[in-house]
């Protein structure tokens, strides 16, 4: 029977990337990631923010690719597996840690410290920078590559002539 084990977090970045390299030369980033959700409290009625910090790991050259891009309060989406660990703290407590292990990034929001303008969302025609790895051996760590770019979109056809549709007299003020 195959079983799955597969994470999904789109949050804020709570500090910048953290790169380090292990004695075999793979690179290893860390990233603290904040997800929050909102829920009426049953008692007062109030909306209550809930947040989760989560700790991720990035191997190989996402590590290196998270050390440039990855910055403190940058929107990100992740992709990755949970790995679950305990260590013994400095007074002998038992500790669980329960971390992400990341096989894909994706950039989100706008293009900031990435040397073009902030407009706050995708450039026109363009599509956020995402980070997959290859196929890989089962035992080894999967090598990181750069999606393709996408294809041109074609240019609009020139408009013809005006129909009525009905929704002429409705508002433009669209909420969404």
């Amino acid at each position: 029977m195959a079983s799955v084990n597969k994470v999904i977090l789109v949050g804020n970045v709570g500090r910048d990337a953290e790169i380090r390299y292990l004695p075999s030369g793979a690179a290893v980033a860390n990233v603290t990631l904040a997800t929050s959700s909102r829920r009426k409290d049953r008692n007062s009625g109030e909306m209550v923010e809930d947040t989760q910090w989560h700790r991720v790991q990035f191997f190989d050259r996402l590590a290196e690719i998270a050390g440039e891009y990855v910055k403190k309060g940058r929107p990100i989406y992740i992709e990755g597996r949970l790995k679950y660990g305990k260590y013994t703290d400095q007074s002998g407590v038992e500790r669980n840690t329960v971390d992400i292990i990341a096989t894909e990034l994706q950039l989100l929001g706008g293009r900031e410290g990435m040397g073009g303008g902030d407009r706050g969302g995708m450039e026109e025609g363009g599509e956020r920078p995402a980070y997959t790895p290859r196929a890989a051996a089962p035992a080894a760590r999967p090598a990181m590559a750069a999606r393709p770019a996408p294809a041109p979109r074609p240019a609009p056809a020139p408009a013809a002539a005006p129909t009525h549709s009905g929704f002429e007299d409705m508002d433009d003020d669209v909420p969404f």
